[in-house]
């Protein structure tokens, strides 16, 4: 479920971490752009690593309201060609405009990644990934894409 009110967005319902409100504050306008490209052993600035996480000016971002399949390592080919998809998507994705991003009530991962909520025109893009079947939404554990 998603409710927007006065700028905010907030993610509830039963598949969110036990209940936990996550509360992301909408940005009036989207500034930020880059070209990003295919992460590749270069320095990473603007880049897309698989379905769900990025460089962009050298930080590295997850983003926070969805799961993709898992690129390093896939548990099985099927979950490879999905990941390979995904990433392909949100590529094109954050190619295809301005967006903004928002912090969420956790600033990063325990991999130290940021946790952004990445939106266009206050539509979340892991919203677009959803619907577009390359994604599904976060509800704080991995699952399988294997099946």
């Amino acid at each position: 479920m998603i409710i927007a009110a006065g700028g905010w967005l907030a993610f509830g319902g039963a598949s969110d971490l036990s209940g936990v409100l996550a509360l992301t504050k909408i940005p009036p306008t989207d500034t930020s752009s880059a070209a990003f490209a295919l992460c590749g052993d270069n320095t990473r600035m603007n880049c897309v690593l698989d379905g769900d996480t990025f460089w962009f000016k050298g930080e590295k971002i997850r983003i926070a309201d969805i799961d993709t399949p898992e690129l390093s390592p896939p548990r099985c080919e099927a979950e490879r060609i999905k990941g390979e998809a995904a990433k392909a998507r949100l590529l094109a994705l954050l190619n295809a405009g301005k967006f903004s991003l928002s912090a969420g009530w956790r600033d990063e991962d325990e991999y130290g990644r940021k946790l952004r909520t990445v939106t266009r025109g206050g539509r979340s893009l892991g919203d677009s990934l959803i619907d577009e079947g390359f994604a599904r939404r976060w509800d704080g554990a991995r699952h399988g894409w294997c099946a």
